[in-house]
């Protein structure tokens, strides 16, 4: 069954000749990732203060790094690749689905919290 995994990682652009050399290249990979992370959250480059769609780039950039964590984690240690692709779509959708609703609730809270302390008033009543 281990021959079945496939030894490839982004895409096939880095190959492995074994199963111990792809969980160590996956492990380097997500290391990579969280130590860009930690530099840019110890850092806070100015050029990453600006805004887009309500937030701040550097807050955009952690979230879309914890996606990537999140996909190599789940396609590769718990063996999605492997899998069909109706299951494959299955999880991952729904996985998309609730990050996606999760950000704009947070949006949408954060904004409205940060009205309330910039006013002193409520300005919506539910």
């Amino acid at each position: 069954m281990a021959d079945a995994h496939k030894l490839e990682i982004l895409r096939g652009l880095i190959k492995f000749k074994s199963n111990t050399q792809k969980i160590w290249g996956v492990l380097i990979l997500l290391s990579i990732v969280t130590a860009i992370e930690v530099v840019l959250g110890i850092y806070k480059p100015e050029a990453l203060e600006g805004k887009i769609i309500g937030m701040k780039i550097l807050n955009w950039i952690f979230i879309i790094l914890t996606i990537v964590k999140a996909y190599y984690i789940t396609w590769d240690f718990m063996h999605m690749r492997d899998e069909t692709k109706g299951l494959r779509r299955a999880v991952v959708w729904t996985g998309v689905f609730l990050i996606c609703y999760l950000v704009f609730i947070l949006l949408q809270e954060g904004g409205y919290i940060q009205g309330v302390y910039q006013n002193g008033f409520i300005t919506r009543d539910f």
